[in-house]
Parts: C-alpha cells; sequence; structure tokens
C-alpha cells in the first residue's frame, strides 16, 4: 500500500515537472516517467496485459516519436 502511494506520488511529481520543464526533451523524458510509472502501477493492481500496452506504447513508442519530432523542430520552447 506505502509502495502504491508513492508511485502516485512520483507521478504526480513527474507530471508536474513536464509541464514545468521549458526544455521539450526533459518534459518529454518527464512524460514517459509518468507513463512507465503508470505500467508499473497497472502491473500492481493485477493488470498486466494493460501494463505492457502501456510500457510499449506510453512509454516506449509515444516517446520516440515525441524525440523525433522535437529533433525536427525547436527543442526550447519560448
Amino acid at each position: 500500500m506505502i509502495f502504491i502511494f508513492f508511485l502516485i506520488l512520483s507521478m504526480l511529481t513527474a507530471a508536474i515537472a513536464a509541464s514545468i520543464f521549458k526544455d521539450l526533451i526533459n518534459a518529454v523524458i518527464a512524460m514517459a516517467l509518468v507513463s512507465l510509472l503508470a505500467s508499473i502501477l497497472f502491473y500492481l493492481l493485477q493488470a498486466p496485459d494493460v501494463a505492457m500496452a502501456e510500457a510499449a506504447i506510453g512509454a516506449a513508442l509515444t516517446t520516440a516519436i515525441f524525440i523525433i519530432a522535437i529533433r525536427r523542430t525547436k527543442r526550447y520552447e519560448e
């Protein structure tokens, strides 16, 4: 129970950090951390299929697409 509370608190911290960062790469990494922590939380809540989908699509694929898009545009928000 304490570990789940720690995961939720870490997710909230990473989500707030993602919205505050001016460097977009750092924001994407924080967003990937939120997704990775969500997949761990899904696994602990006995939903391994949802956890695998979240880790594969949310943490890996979406992060890769965002990083490719940022590399083709400006890295820092003005």
